[in-house]
């Protein structure tokens, strides 16, 4: 309690009243109202057009552009190496030198029955041509003029096999000299100097694979794959000019293959296990950076839109009556906006129709403000949370991440 001499003092006691109405008006509405019509503040973004790529990340194996198991097509002992394993080789090159020697007597063996068979085709043919002048002037019997034409005419026929025999023992003599089918990067050696090859198999002797280019095969979705041609039936998809579709690689330890590929090709069959279909691009390789067997991510570009826009998901309300999104005009206010959605990727909607360069889009604050009503538009930042009412964000275009683990796994 306060000492008696101040309670009796009548101006302090009349002050320390004033102060204690005053506290008391603080406690029962201390906050200052803010006034009715503040306009609330939500996050747009200005958006502009851009080109947006569509694509598919799938799992894929590198092959090589040829390969050409080396055999030995004679038998005999392998007499050299004449190859640097590991090392390029141009077609034609000598890789090795099976004994030549069984080769070259069966071919002089074949010259010697060339040059009877030439010998008994001219005494033939001397005999045909004087029993036929006898036989103008019927000193001869007709058969024994067709006896000698006959005996002509197998002669011709010797001739012919004999040449076919020299022909054959070349063959043999050339095989024995094994040379490479293809440039390309030859392996090991498969066999050694002194080793009997060719004797009733023909023989693997190394393997030459050519790898520049080279290829990335990898498998898709039936139902991507359909959509992906349905695409292209219908020319809603702006691809390259020259009708390309580009593939990039990812390499195993995530870093990106510098060079750019091309899609060749999709088989027509359906892998019945798997329900996937089998695709082929080709890879350019000049510094042998990729090489056979070798797993990648093969980046697949099924779609460009030249001047399409990126909307964050939220901010699009979709529907059975159409796709629309809440746009803040110049005046600050509220507008309702129907717009055409080409597909998704990652965490966006491309946006191809209803919307034009430098408008603002609302992505935050969708329950502070109705269309029609005033804003204060302030640069949204970092992700957005909040979503649009009665929102139905399905992806048109999904990207192919659990088909692709599916894959990975089988």
């Amino acid at each position: 309690m306060y000492p008696s001499r101040f309670i009796q003092n009548r101006p302090l006691r009349s002050f320390l009243l004033m102060v204690a109405v005053a506290l008391l008006a603080a406690c029962d509405g201390g906050e200052v109202a803010a006034p009715q019509d503040a306009a609330p503040a939500v996050g747009v973004i200005t958006v502009e057009p851009q080109l947006v790529m569509v694509t598919s990340e799938l799992s894929g194996r590198l092959e090589p552009w040829r390969i050409a198991e080396v055999r030995a097509q004679v038998s005999g002992i392998v007499q050299s190496r004449d190859f640097v394993e590991g090392r390029d080789v141009k077609a034609g090159d000598k890789l090795f030198q099976i004994d030549p020697s069984p080769y070259l007597a069966s071919m002089h063996q074949a010259e010697s029955a060339l040059a009877v068979a030439r010998a008994n085709l001219l005494k033939a043919k001397a005999q045909y041509d004087r029993f036929a002048a006898l036989g103008k002037v019927k000193a001869v019997s007709e058969l024994d003029e067709i006896t000698a034409q006959a005996t002509f005419k197998q002669a011709e026929a010797e001739v012919a096999a004999a040449q076919a025999g020299v022909e054959a023992a070349r063959i043999n003599l050339e095989y024995a000299t094994v040379r490479a089918p293809i440039s390309g990067r030859v392996g090991r050696s498969l066999v050694t100097e002194g080793a009997l090859v060719g004797e009733g198999e023909a023989t693997h002797l190394t393997t030459i694979q050519q790898i520049e280019p080279i290829y990335a095969s990898f498998t898709q979705t039936v139902a991507d794959a359909l959509k992906l041609r349905s695409s292209y039936a219908n020319k809603t998809l702006d691809l390259t000019g020259d009708n390309v579709i580009p593939v990039r690689l990812i390499l195993e330890d995530g870093s990106r293959y510098p060079h750019e590929g091309r899609l060749l090709f999709g088989e027509l069959n359906v892998e019945p296990g798997t329900g996937l279909i089998n695709f082929r691009a080709e890879m350019p390789n000049p510094e042998r950076m990729l090489l056979p067997g070798m797993y990648v991510r093969v980046v697949v570009e099924q779609a460009r839109y030249p001047d399409g826009f990126l909307i964050p998901q939220q901010a699009i309300t979709r529907s059975e009556n159409g796709d629309t999104l809440l746009l803040v005009g110049p005046d600050n206010v509220v507008g309702v906006r129907a717009v055409t959605i080409a597909g998704s990727r990652d965490n966006d909607w491309i946006v191809t129709e209803g919307l034009e360069a430098g408008e603002q889009v609302m992505v935050d604050g969708f329950f502070k403000a109705q269309p029609g009503a005033k804003v204060n538009p302030v640069a949204a930042k970092g992700s957005f949370s909040e979503q649009p009412p009665s929102a139905n964000n399905q992806p048109l275009i999904a990207k192919d991440q659990q088909a692709n683990d599916q894959q990975a796994g089988d």
